[in-house]
C-alpha cells in the first residue's frame, strides 16, 4: 500500500528525524507506529545515522503490530525484524540475528540490560507507550535508565503521558533527556513543582501541582514533546477504524482449523440453506474468539489472544471509558471473568446510561443487536473495540453510531480484533465491500468447504 502521511504524520516523522530525544504524545490511532517507522527508515537507509534500533512494547506489539505495520506499507517493506522475545535460548539467537530493529518486550528489559551491559549495541531506542515506565521505582525504569547514557537516538510514544497526573512525567521524560529538563531526581522534581497533599504526620499520601505548575512542566519539555489529540487533527465527529490483527501460535491454528474443518463438513453433501450457514458460520466466529461451546453445552477453548488484545487496549487507555461488542454469551462471560477488577457493566437500565454518560463505567459490554437506534451514549465514550465481529452491516453500523454521532465531542476509535487465518478475515472483506447479499454468507461457507475437500 502506497504511504501518503497525513500533515501531522509527516510532522512527527521530521520531529523524530530532527531530534536525538522526542516523546510522541499521540492518541490511539493517529498513526504512531508509521510515523516511526517511516523515521527509522530514513535514518538508516537514507542518513546513515543509526544501525541498530531496539523497540521496547508490550509482548503482543512486540510480536505482532510492529512487523505487520511494515508490511503494510511499500516503503517500509524492506525493514528486517528480529523479536527477543519467547525463551532463554531463543531470546539470545534473536539478538544474534542481524536485522535492522529488534523488539523486544518490557517485562524483558531488565534481562536485556544485565545481560548486554556496556556492550549496549543499539544506538536508537523507541519505547511503545513510555507511559508503562512511568513509575521511577520499577525495576524497568531503573534497567533502562542505567542505560540510557549509552544511546543516540531515543523515542518515546504514548497517547496519555500523565494518566495519574503530573508526578507521572518525571521517570518518563527523564528517559528522553537524561534529567535536563524536569531534574535529575524525583525529588528535586517534586519540590519544585508540588505540595503536599493528603498526609499522615510525615508520610505523604498526595502531591499536589503548585499555581502555574502544569504550564511551566509543558514549557520546559515543549522542545522535545509533540503532544496531539485526535479531536485536533480529525474533523469530527471522526471514525478512526484500527484493526489489530490477532496471531495466534502455530498449535492454535491447527486446532482451529481442524475444528473448521470438522463443522464445515456436517454440512458436506446436504443444501446449504442461509439458516444453515449462519448457525456454521457463528460456531466459526465463535471458534476465532477463542472458544465454542456445543449443542450440549461443553466448552471448546481454544485460546486468549483477543483477552490480551482488550487488555493493552484497556491499559493504553489509562483510565478513558471503553465500549466492547460481543456476540455470544460465553464470549460476555469470559470478558467479564477476565476484567472482572474493573466491574463491567451494561446497559439495563435509564441509570446504567447516565452512569456511562457521567464516565462512571469504564468497560461497558454490549450486544450489538441490543444497541438501537436513538440510544445517545455519545457523552460517555469515544473508544469501541469489536471483540466478536458481525457480518451484518446494518448491525456493525448502528452499533457504531451509538458513540459516533452528533454530540461526540471526540474522534470515535474503533478497534477491531481480527484473528488471522480464521472467518474474520471473511467478516472483515464483507464489512468493507459492503456486502448484504443474503446469499453471501452460504457463497463463503461453500468456498471454505471446497478448500477442505481440494
Amino acid at each position: 500500500m502506497h504511504y501518503e502521511p497525513h500533515e501531522y504524520q509527516r510532522y512527527a516523522t521530521e520531529k523524530i528525524i530532527d531530534l536525538p530525544a522526542c516523546g510522541l504524545f499521540l492518541e490511539m490511532g493517529l498513526g504512531k507506529t508509521v510515523s516511526t517507522l517511516t523515521a527509522i527508515n530514513e535514518l538508516i537507509y537514507d542518513r546513515f545515522e543509526v544501525g541498530m534500533v531496539l523497540v521496547i512494547a508490550p509482548k503482543r506489539v512486540a510480536d505482532d503490530t510492529w512487523t505487520s505495520e511494515a508490511e503494510k506499507w511499500d516503503h517500509l517493506q524492506h525493514l528486517t525484524f528480529s523479536k527477543i522475545l519467547g525463551t532463554a535460548a531463543q531470546r539470545e539467537a534473536a539478538l544474534q540475528a542481524r536485522a535492522d530493529i529488534y523488539l523486544i518486550n518490557r517485562e524483558n528489559v531488565v534481562w536485556l540490560a544485565d545481560k548486554l551491559r556496556r556492550q549496549w549495541p543499539f544506538d536508537m531506542v523507541v519505547v511503545d507507550e513510555l507511559s508503562s515506565f512511568k513509575s521511577n521505582q520499577a525495576k524497568r525504569f531503573k534497567a533502562l535508565r542505567a542505560i540510557r547514557p549509552l544511546v543516540k537516538r531515543f523515542v518515546g510514544l504514548t497517547g496519555t503521558p500523565a494518566p495519574n497526573g503530573l508526578m507521572d512525567l518525571w521517570p518518563e521524560v527523564y528517559l528522553l533527556d537524561c534529567g535536563e529538563r524536569l531534574g535529575k531526581t524525583i525529588t528535586g522534581y517534586r519540590d519544585r513543582y508540588f505540595y503536599p497533599g493528603k498526609r499522615n504526620g510525615y508520610t505523604v499520601f498526595t502531591w499536589e501541582p503548585k499555581e502555574g505548575a502544569e504550564e511551566a512542566i509543558h514549557q520546559k519539555i515543549s522542545d522535545i514533546c509533540i503532544s496531539m489529540k485526535a479531536e485536533d487533527y480529525l474533523r469530527l465527529p471522526e471514525q478512526v477504524v484500527n484493526d489489530i490483527r490477532i496471531r495466534l501460535a502455530p498449535e492454535e491454528i491447527q486446532k482451529y482449523r481442524e475444528l473448521e474443518k470438522e463443522k464445515l463438513m456436517e454440512l458436506d453433501g446436504q443444501e446449504i440453506t442461509a439458516l444453515s450457514a449462519a448457525a456454521v458460520w457463528g460456531k466459526l466466529l465463535q471458534l476465532a474468539n477463542g472458544a465454542v461451546y456445543d449443542d450440549d453445552g461443553g466448552a471448546t477453548m481454544l485460546h486468549d489472544k483477543k483477552l490480551d488484545a482488550l487488555e493493552e487496549i484497556v491499559e493504553a487507555a489509562c483510565g478513558h471509558p471503553v465500549l466492547v461488542f460481543y456476540n455470544f454469551r460465553h464470549d460476555y462471560d469470559r470478558l467479564m471473568a477476565r476484567f472482572e477488577r474493573l466491574s463491567p457493566r451494561t446497559i439495563q437500565t435509564s441509570g446504567d446510561i447516565r452512569d456511562w454518560n457521567a464516565g462512571r463505567i469504564r468497560l461497558l459490554l454490549a450486544q450489538p443487536a441490543s444497541m438501537g437506534h436513538g440510544l445517545n451514549i455519545q457523552a460517555g465514550g469515544h473508544i469501541i473495540v469489536w471483540f466478536g465481529l458481525n457480518p451484518s452491516l446494518e448491525l456493525y453500523q448502528q452499533a457504531n453510531a451509538r458513540l459516533h454521532r452528533q454530540g461526540q465531542k471526540q474522534a470515535v476509535i474503533i478497534h477491531r480484533l481480527i484473528t488471522k487465518g480464521t472467518v474474520d478475515e471473511d467478516v472483515i472483506k464483507k464489512l468493507e465491500t459492503k456486502d448484504q447479499r443474503q446469499d453471501s454468507l452460504m457463497e463463503a461457507v461453500k468456498a471454505r468447504i471446497r478448500r477442505y475437500k481440494q
